[in-house]
C-alpha cells in the first residue's frame, strides 16, 4: 500500500504545482490584455445537491434490489451488487442531466421572454 501512495502523492503534487503555475500565467495574460479572468470561469448552477441526492438514491435502490435478488437466489452476490449499483447510479445521473437541461432551458426561455417583452414596452 505504501509503495503506491508515495509515487501517487509525488505525481499529484507535481501535477498540482504545474497546473497552478499555468493557470496563474493564463490569468496574468488575461489581465495584461485588459480582460476579466472571472469571465472564463464556468457558472455553477447549484444542481450539485440534486445530483448527489439522485445518485445516492439510485445507489440505495441498487443495493436494495441486489439484496433482494441475492436472497431469492436469482443472482450471485458480487454480480448483483456491482451491476445494480452501477446501473441505478448511472440512471440517477442520467435523470439528473435531463432535469438540469430542462430547467436550464426553461430559465433561459423565461429570461428571453422577460427581456423581449421589456424591450417591446419601451421601444
Amino acid at each position: 500500500m505504501n509503495d503506491f501512495l508515495i509515487p501517487a502523492t509525488v505525481f499529484a503534487t507535481i501535477y498540482g504545482v504545474i497546473y497552478l503555475f499555468i493557470r496563474k500565467r493564463e490569468r496574468m495574460a488575461l489581465l495584461d490584455r485588459g480582460l476579466d479572468p472571472r469571465s472564463f470561469e464556468s457558472d455553477k448552477t447549484g444542481f450539485s445537491s440534486l445530483k448527489y441526492g439522485l445518485l445516492f438514491t439510485g445507489i440505495g435502490l441498487g443495493l436494495l434490489l441486489a439484496n433482494i435478488l441475492v436472497s431469492v437466489g436469482a443472482m450471485e452476490r458480487e454480480a448483483a451488487y456491482f451491476s445494480l449499483v452501477s446501473l441505478f447510479g448511472g440512471i440517477a445521473l442520467i435523470i439528473d442531466y435531463m432535469l438540469e437541461v430542462s430547467i436550464t432551458k426553461r430559465n433561459n426561455k423565461q429570461k428571453q421572454e422577460s427581456t423581449g417583452t421589456a424591450g417591446e414596452n419601451f421601444g
